[in-house]
């Protein structure tokens, strides 16, 4: 259902399943990127989640998401104007920015 709760999404704006059979789900409306382990009953916050915002740890409405056969997660941040890369296999603190600004 719509909420914020570890079971609900608000405006759920991208989906991606790992080999693992992880789903992983960009929440837009949420500012988080929340994972589902397979046969979890809720999801876990991975990213964002702290409120809409531009720091490193905040995301404004997410649309969009990918990982790489590395097992980085891409995140296209739409209202920061920013793709943030995650490394999974470290830390999900531990990103690199790219900023896509219009000229």
């Amino acid at each position: 259902g719509k909420g914020n709760n570890l079971t609900e999404f608000d405006y759920p704006a991208g989906l991606v399943v790992d080999s693992f059979s992880t789903v992983y789900v960009a929440d837009s409306h949420n500012h988080r990127m929340m994972r589902w382990p397979e046969e979890a009953t809720q999801g876990n916050i991975i990213v964002g989640g702290n409120g809409q915002g531009n720091q490193s740890n905040q995301l404004n409405s997410p649309m969009g998401l990918s990982i790489d056969q590395n097992g980085s997660l891409y995140v296209v941040d739409d209202n920061n104007h920013r793709v943030q890369r995650f490394s999974m296999k470290e830390s999900i603190d531990s990103f690199y920015s790219i900023d896509v600004n219009e000229e």
